[in-house]
């Protein structure tokens, strides 16, 4: 009996999605829980496995189309199944390469997904040139990358004089083109400008800005790393803990910043989830620490690493980015001395750490260098007063600089 592949149930937020790469083809044997197929939304990459064991019949959708919720993707003969096609080749299986039409090109008869394709172009190499080894004789991007290697094998000796034109040229290096390249915004990218647009023009956002000592909090760190590692089972001890404690303390202390506004109602939020910003190739994520305020800085550090090792392997569900009432945004990983962080609508606050840097400063009456990090609060003016958002930051100033006050809350 046939079985139907269908797309996963899309949330109310995500209308729709783009099947970006399938990675079996019609008479490919699977096991259970097999990657078939993954569909890319303007959040996250989802994936549809295989219910059971059996061979791919047909897929009714290709790459690059736009679907609906339990859009009926490709159909699945059970391993059981007697119907079901052998993935050997017989006498009445044709050649992928002998069923090209007359006027029909190379590269649109040998499969292969966008990714192949790309990178195709991007060397500016032709299907035929590479050597197929998926099945069916599809091009895969393990194909082309070990053609590249090979040819950098047989490139041209040092010692001999280089070719007068290269046809490979990088956009990004220094030339004497004038070279552009368009390529499609990704959904999730596309997502991204959407909202950031939105926050700017839909919001009365502001931005307040301190200056933390980071000393103590360094000291702590440093005393305890290494037994906090041994302890809980080789997690790190960093920096994120300890604000994303101190902004749910601070967030009871001034729930105004902790709301949200829904059409003429301010909704004020007895919890604290606590959306991480979390970067990845496409662009920046924000997973969610659900009930914040009861996971010890052990738990936030754990969850913050798993979300991050998600993120990299776009694992992330949409479940674990929907929802947040605060948002904390470390730019200092990569550098950023001070920033404007934007708001993720509905929230009104969000909480940008940055680079630590040694400035001086003074200390009762003396001039002193200490390791000093930027902190920018921007907040929805609407909802949030000056005076709000100043003493909110100070109060995350006063319990980073004295971290015994984030235990005992006060």
């Amino acid at each position: 009996m046939t079985v139907e592949i269908k797309a996963p149930t899309f949330p109310e937020s995500v209308a729709d999605g783009v099947v970006s790469a399938w990675h079996k083809q019609p008479g490919d044997r699977v096991a259970r829980d097999e990657l078939l197929v993954e569909i890319e939304t303007d959040k996250v990459v989802m994936e549809v496995v295989a219910p059971e064991p059996g061979v791919i019949e047909s897929i009714l959708v290709q790459e690059g189309e736009t679907i609906t919720s339990e859009l009926l993707l490709a159909t699945l003969a059970p391993a059981g199944d007697s119907a079901a096609p052998t993935v050997e080749a017989s006498e009445h299986t044709p050649d992928p390469k002998q069923t090209i039409e007359v006027g029909e090109s190379v590269a649109d008869a040998i499969p292969m997904g966008p990714a192949v394709r790309a990178l195709l172009d991007e060397h500016g190499l032709t299907p035929e040139a590479v050597t197929a080894t998926g099945k069916g004789g599809r091009l895969l991007k393990e194909d082309v990358l070990a053609h590249l290697k090979q040819a950098q094998a047989l490139a041209v000796p040092a010692d001999q004089p280089p070719p007068a034109r290269s046809t490979d040229i990088d956009v990004s290096g220094p030339t004497s083109e004038r070279i552009e390249k368009r390529v499609p915004m990704t959904r999730m990218r596309a997502r991204i400008a959407e909202r950031l647009l939105g926050a700017t023009q839909q919001t009365a956002m502001l931005t307040t800005f301190n200056e933390v000592n980071m000393a103590p909090l360094m000291k702590l760190r440093k005393q305890y790393r290494d037994e906090f590692e041994s302890v809980h089972n080789g997690t790190r001890l960093g920096f994120m803990g300890f604000f994303v404690k101190a902004a749910c303390e601070a967030l009871k202390r001034f729930p105004e910043v902790n709301a949200s506004i829904d059409g003429n109602d301010v909704v004020y939020h007895g919890y604290q989830d606590i959306g991480v910003a979390v970067s990845m190739d496409e662009g920046l994520v924000v997973p969610v620490l659900r009930d914040a305020d009861f996971m010890s800085i052990a738990d936030v550090e754990a969850a913050i690493s798993n979300f991050g090792a998600k993120a990299r392997d776009k694992k992330l569900t949409i479940e674990e980015m929907t929802g947040g009432t605060f948002t904390v945004s470390n730019g200092g990983v990569f550098g950023s001395l001070l920033s404007t962080p934007i708001l993720n609508p509905p929230q009104t606050g969000i909480l940008g750490m940055h680079t630590i840097q040694e400035r001086p400063i003074a200390m009762e009456g003396e001039v002193v260098i200490q390791p000093m990090m930027y902190l920018a609060l921007s907040y929805d003016h609407r909802l949030v007063d000056g005076k709000t958002a100043v003493q909110f930051l100070v109060t995350i100033k006063g319990l980073i600089e004295d971290p015994a006050r984030i235990l005992l809350q006060i």
